[in-house]
């Protein structure tokens, strides 16, 4: 089954998220599935399939992230863009019902800590959840140390420009590089391993 995704109605005026049971369901059962699947092998405007559902672009090929702003879980806010520039930050999105996202958390967790010093910052994108507090009882239970923004009705993921790798699932994670510009996505629940093939390169680019 396919997991619950961005998709744009035939006007082309907006993306939904397919949420509610049959969602929750699909996203279950979760694989890697938006085109940076599989093997490597290039794909347009720079991009590059690594494997593992990793797509990464090229340096010159990056476009710019969007502004993401907003409440936080815990009831404080947060202008990413702002807080974090400079920093490379990875942005990922997240239910709380979401079963991938349980066995990913504790690997974002641990390779933020690992890499906080190498500058490197992580932001969830809690989608899906209509209030916060499953969600903040779920970042409590797996010792998630970095903010969330609270984010409903996806309305944050909408920003992301079209073409770019902009999330497709719940869960993505998406690397935005130290000049603010979108240099990786993963698709599924994330390794380890795969957010340090995402990361190590871009702490030592200049």
């Amino acid at each position: 089954m396919k997991p619950a995704r961005l998709t744009r109605n035939p006007g082309g005026r907006r993306r939904t998220l397919r949420f509610g049971a049959a969602a929750a369901v699909c996203v279950c059962a979760l694989t890697a599935c938006d085109s940076g699947s599989g093997g490597g092998g290039s794909t347009d405007g720079g991009q590059s399939a690594a494997g593992g559902g990793i797509t990464t672009v090229a340096k010159a090929d990056r476009v710019q992230a969007p502004q993401l702003s907003g409440k936080t879980l815990d009831g404080g806010t947060l202008d990413v863009g702002t807080a974090y520039r400079g920093k490379i930050v990875v942005l990922n999105v997240w239910s709380s019902w979401c079963g991938p996202c349980r066995g990913e958390a504790e690997n974002l967790a641990e390779v933020s800590r690992q890499l906080h010093s190498r500058g490197v910052r992580f932001v969830g994108i809690n989608t899906g959840d209509p209030t916060a507090g499953p969600a903040l009882s779920f970042e409590k239970g797996r010792g998630v140390p970095y903010p969330s923004l609270h984010d409903p009705a996806g309305k944050l993921l909408l920003r992301f420009p079209r073409g770019s790798l902009n999330p497709q699932a719940i869960p993505s994670t998406v690397v935005v590089d130290r000049d603010g510009r979108i240099a990786a996505r993963a698709s599924g629940g994330v390794s380890a391993a795969q957010l340090h093939t995402m990361l190590d390169p871009l702490t030592v680019q200049k």
